[in-house]
């Protein structure tokens, strides 16, 4: 895994590309592994080989990945000009709700049904769902779907023109925390420290909206990897994307620790009797695989 090419175009070979119609609209799903269903939603510019890394990860600690392609060339290393040309499409697509007054994104309901169907493909608990910067909070959107179990918010960057927003309307918002306290569930989040487009005004936003329910990991900009794709080069001048571009795959790394935080919630929350497992709801406030200083607990 580690010996990957990262600045290659990755052709996503050991993934089964389907063809997934729901709602009436279809969109291409590359799937992959064996267990309960994780869904990967990928960040700006596209499914690159560091979300694809990503998701080899998930796969290979026991899950089914379904990762969408919801814009962008799949398995693409864009240039700086082709990440921007997909940044302003999506901006004006009427599947996303890029700015604030807007309320969740379309593309969220989409998601939903993509979870419940991979529910009943994968079975186990339930699903696990990760958003990653411009799809960050599609994840928590996702946990209206009663099949999503474990819900993960990376570097949540909707919307771009209010960082103390949510980007999520406030009856979902209410709808989502009654159903984390009914079943006592907790939504993960992380962000850099230094982060333009996921400040620490939108995690106090959520942690406002669902209370101890919302536990945000904050990682210092020290632990992000320099060396990143051309789009980033140009565009992202801070410390953003905490699992993928801006990870760095060495032990004892922050980002790493990350990873390996997410993947054992996975695992926690969608394992074979998780729902009877008695004390689940313990992992509020408490790291699993990293502490301080090197992640913060708080916004």
């Amino acid at each position: 895994m580690s010996s990957l090419n990262m600045h290659a175009d990755d052709p996503l070979e050991d993934f089964d590309a389907r063809h997934v119609t729901l709602n009436g609209v279809a969109k291409k799903v590359y799937v992959s592994g064996a267990g309960p269903a994780v869904i990967v939603m990928t960040e700006m510019p596209g499914i690159s080989p560091h979300v694809a890394r990503f998701s080899r990860w998930v796969r290979d600690a026991g899950f089914t990945v379904y990762m969408p392609s919801l814009f962008g060339r799949d398995g693409a290393v864009a240039s700086a000009e082709e990440g921007a040309a997909v940044y302003r499409k999506a901006c004006v697509s009427a599947e996303f709700r890029a700015f604030a007054g807007g309320g969740s994104s379309p593309v969220t309901i989409w998601l939903r049904a993509l979870a419940k169907l991979a529910h009943a493909d994968c079975g186990g608990p339930g699903v696990g769902a990760i958003g990653m910067c411009f799809t960050g909070n599609f994840a928590l959107t996702m946990m209206l779907e009663p099949a999503v179990l474990a819900a993960v918010l990376a570097q949540p960057s909707l919307p771009l023109d209010a960082p103390a927003d949510t980007g999520i309307d406030d009856d979902t918002l209410l709808t989502v925390r009654q159903r984390l306290e009914r079943d006592e569930l907790t939504v993960m989040a992380y962000r850099f420290e230094g982060d333009q487009y996921c400040k620490a005004q939108r995690f106090a936003a959520f942690s406002q909206a669902l209370g101890d329910r919302f536990i945000s990991r904050v990682l210092p900009d020290s632990a992000a990897n320099p060396d990143t794709a051309p789009f980033f080069q140009r565009y992202v001048s801070c410390p953003h994307s905490v699992l993928t571009a801006h990870l760095i795959d060495e032990a004892g790394q922050p980002t790493l620790a990350a990873r390996d935080e997410i993947i054992a919630f996975f695992t926690l929350r969608l394992s074979a009797g998780a729902l009877e497992r008695e004390g689940l709801p313990a992992l509020a406030g408490k790291p699993m695989t990293a502490s301080e200083p090197t992640m913060k607990s708080r916004p």
